[in-house]
C-alpha cells in the first residue's frame, strides 16, 4: 500500500463475504467506524461473481489444500497467522467439448468463448431471493435496492418420467397447464389453498401433523403422484425426509412470493449474486467506511486478560491496526485460532442444513436451453429445475440456467449452475448422474450421416417449405467442477470457541435463499451492539446534508412571497445598457453613410 491506514476502528471486517459485509453497513449505521479488508482483489470470496478467464485463474490458482494453512503453527500463542489461501476451492476440474474433433457447435468454439470472457458473470455461489424472503425485505427497508438491479425468473422447472416439465405456480399456469388434467387441477388448487391459509399453532396445525413427513402429508390428501412430485420438490422446494411442518411451511413462503414482481416467486439480481455483497459494501463506503482489497493481512494479535484472551489488533504489513471487534469470513483462520469448550458448555449440535459449505459444484455452458427453446419463451432468461435426489445422496439437486438476458452470459449461450450437497471428493462424480438427466456430451449435427440426411431432406423439399425439427439436446461445450468447503467453526460442531472481540461468518449454506445468512449476521450484529437497531433505513442522496449548509433562498421564490425587492440598481443597470447601444448603433449608421457618400 502507498498510503497508510488509520490505527483505530470500531470494527474491522476480514474476508467481505456476504454476512461480513451485511455486518459492515449495519454498523456504519450506528456511528460506528468500519475497515473491510480482503487478500482477494474482489468483494464477497465465495459470494463473488467473476468474468470466465478470472474465473480459470482463481480456479486454478485457488483449487489447492484450503487446509494447509491451519498446520501453521504461530511463534507466540498471542499471535495468530491467517491463511494464504482462504478462499480456495477443493477438487477443481474442467473439460472442454471435443471442438477439434466435431468441429463447431452453433458456430461456438473455444477460442470464440474465450474471447467473450468479459461477457461471463459467473457466480461461485449462485442464489435465488424469494420476493418475500428476508433478503429483499430487508433490501427495501434499508433503502439498499437502489444499489441493484433485479428481474423475475422465468421458469420454474423439473424432471418427471424422463422429460422436463414446466411446474404450473400460478392459479394461472394451473389453469392453461397442458401437464394436469382437470382433475388434478382443482385438486391443486384446494391443496395450495389450504397451504396458504396454513399457521403454525393455530386450528390448522394439528396434532395429526407431528412426526409425520411432508410427502406423507401430500399422499394422504390423495394427490396423484405428478402432483406430489411437483409440489415436494419444485414448489416446496424439499426432499422426502423433510418434516411436514416444513414443508408446509415452504409452500407458503413460495406462494406468498408469487404476484409481487411478476408471475413468479422468484428474483435474480442482474449480473450475478456477486452484486448483493458489493451493494451492503458501497452503503457502508457511503457513510464512511473504508475498504481495502488485495492487501496482505498476515494475522492477529492477542493480549492476556483475567477472563482469558482478548483480540487486540491485526498487523496488516508494517502497521498494527486495533480495533473493539473483528468479523473473520470463512477460511481465514486455521484451528489453532479455535479453543476446546468442555462438553457441558457446548452449544447446541447444528442441524445438518445449517451447517456451511460442504457444496459440489458445476458451471456448465451450453448452446441449447433445457428442455429446447419452446419451453424457454423470451430466449430462456433465468430459470430453476429442481431434481430429486439419486441413490446413494439424500439431497437434491439445484440447477439454476442463465440466458443473456440476465446479463450473465454472451447472446445464444446458455450459463448453467448445478449445486448438490457433496457426498464425496469428486464433485463430477456427485453430480454426475443430474448432469446426465438434462445435459449432453454430444452434438447431434457432428457427423456426416446426419448433415447428408440434411441435405437430402432439403432437396426433396423444393415445392413445400420445410419445417426443421426443434434440436432439444443440450450439448455441454465447457463444464468446470469443484467443491466449496466448510468452515472450521461448522467443522467443529459446536465444540471450540474464540478469544473475546473475534467473530466468525461462515457460509455459503445449502439454502435457496439466503435466509440462513441473515440469521447469522443478526446474531453476530447483536452480539456487537447489543439493542441498537440492524441495519436502519439510509436516506436517499436528496436527504444527506453535508456540514452545516442552510439553504439560500431563491429570488424568484422570494418575489412570489410577496417580499419587496429593489429592483432600482437593476433599473439603472438596464437604461445605461440601452444608451451605449443606441450610441453604438448610431455610429454604425453614421459610418455607413459616409462610406456611401465616398463611393
Amino acid at each position: 500500500m502507498e498510503e497508510e491506514l488509520p490505527t483505530e476502528f470500531d470494527l474491522i471486517v476480514i474476508g467481505l463475504v456476504l454476512m461480513g459485509s451485511v455486518l459492515a453497513a449495519s454498523v456504519v449505521g450506528v456511528g460506528a467506524s468500519v475497515l473491510g479488508l480482503a487478500v482477494l482483489d474482489f468483494y464477497g470470496a465465495f459470494w463473488s461473481w467473476l468474468f470466465f478467464a478470472s474465473f480459470r485463474l482463481y480456479f486454478f490458482g485457488g483449487s489447492v489444500d484450503a487446509g494447509a494453512g491451519s498446520k501453521e503453527v504461530a511463534g507466540e500463542s498471542s499471535f495468530f497467522p491467517l491463511r494464504p489461501h482462504p478462499t480456495a476451492v477443493r477438487n477443481g476440474f474442467e473439460c472442454w467439448y471435443n471442438f477439434e474433433g466435431h468441429g463447431d457447435v452453433d458456430g461456438w468454439n473455444r477460442e470464440r468463448i474465450e474471447q467473450e470472457f468479459r461477457r461471463f458473470n459467473i457466480d461461485l455461489a449462485p442464489k435465488l431471493l424469494y420476493a418475500r424472503g428476508s433478503l429483499v425485505e430487508l433490501l427495501i427497508s434499508s433503502n439498499i435496492c437502489r444499489y441493484a438491479e433485479f428481474r423475475a425468473l422465468d421458469r420454474v422447472a423439473t424432471v418427471w418420467e424422463g422429460r422436463i416439465m414446466t411446474v404450473p405456480c400460478s392459479r394461472s399456469d394451473v389453469f392453461t397447464s397442458k401437464d394436469v388434467n382437470v382433475v388434478e387441477k382443482r385438486l391443486l388448487m384446494k391443496f395450495l389453498q389450504s397451504c396458504a391459509a396454513y399457521e403454525e399453532g393455530s386450528e390448522s396445525d394439528s396434532v395429526e401433523l407431528e412426526g409425520v413427513t411432508f410427502l406423507e402429508h401430500l399422499r394422504s390428501q390423495k394427490l396423484t403422484p405428478n402432483l406430489i412430485h411437483y409440489v415436494l420438490y419444485a414448489i416446496a422446494m424439499a426432499n422426502e425426509r423433510t418434516p411436514c411442518r416444513e414443508g408446509l411451511a415452504g409452500v407458503k413462503k413460495f406462494l406468498m412470493s408469487l404476484g409481487h414482481y411478476g408471475n413468479s416467486p422468484f428474483l435474480f439480481p442482474v449480473y450475478g449474486c456477486g452484486e448483493i455483497p458489493q451493494c451492503f459494501c458501497r452503503l457502508c463506503a457511503v457513510f464512511g467506511g473504508i475498504y481495502c482489497l488485495k492487501n496482505p493481512i498476515e494475522g492477529i494479535h492477542l493480549q492476556a486478560t483475567d477472563e482469558g484472551r482478548r483480540y487486540d489488533s491485526i498487523k496488516c504489513g508494517k502497521q498494527s491496526i486495533r480495533s473493539k471487534d473483528i468479523v473473520v469470513g470463512h477460511g481465514y483462520l486455521g484451528r489453532e485460532a479455535f479453543v476446546a469448550v468442555e462438553t457441558s458448555k457446548q452449544a447446541t449440535v447444528r442441524k445438518p442444513d445449517t451447517i456451511c459449505g460442504k457444496l459440489a459444484r458445476a458451471v456448465i455452458l451450453t448452446n441449447v436451453p433445457f428442455g429446447g427453446a419452446s419451453q424457454n419463451p423470451g430466449g430462456g432468461g433465468v430459470a430453476i429445475l429442481k431434481l430429486p435426489p439419486v441413490e446413494g445422496q439424500l439431497e437434491g439437486a439445484t440447477i439454476l440456467q442463465m440466458a443473456h438476458s440476465s446479463g450473465t452470459c454472451p447472446k445464444n449461450l446458455y450459463l448453467i449452475h448445478i449445486t448438490a450437497v457433496a457426498v464425496s471428493e469428486n464433485p463430477e462424480a456427485d453430480l454426475k448422474p443430474y448432469v446426465s438427466q438434462i445435459l449432453s456430451k454430444t452434438y447431434p449435427q457432428t457427423t456426416v450421416e446426419s448433415r447428408n440426411t440434411e441435405v437430402q431432406d432439403e432437396a426433396d423439399t423444393t415445392e413445400s417449405e420445410s419445417v426443421k425439427p426443434e434440436n432439444t439436446t443440450s450439448t455441454i461445450l465447457y463444464e468446470a467442477y469443484f467443491n466449496i468447503p466448510t468452515c472450521d467453526v461448522c467443522g467443529a460442531d459446536g465444540g471450540v470457541s474464540l478469544p473475546t472481540g473475534i467473530h466468525v461468518t461462515c457460509g455459503p449454506f445449502h439454502e435457496l435463499d439466503y435466509d440462513l445468512s441473515i440469521q447469522q449476521a443478526k446474531r453476530v450484529f447483536n452480539d456487537i451492539y447489543p439493542g441498537e437497531e440492524f441495519l436502519p433505513r439510509a436516506p436517499d442522496p436528496e436527504e444527506i446534508i453535508i456540514g452545516e449548509e442552510e439553504p439560500v433562498p431563491d429570488s424568484a421564490a422570494a418575489a412570489d412571497d410577496g417580499a419587496p425587492v429593489d429592483n432600482a440598481s437593476e433599473c439603472r443597470d438596464t437604461e445605461s445598457d440601452s444608451g451605449v447601444a443606441q450610441e453604438a448603433s448610431e455610429e454604425i449608421i453614421d459610418k455607413a453613410e459616409e462610406c456611401t457618400e465616398q463611393k
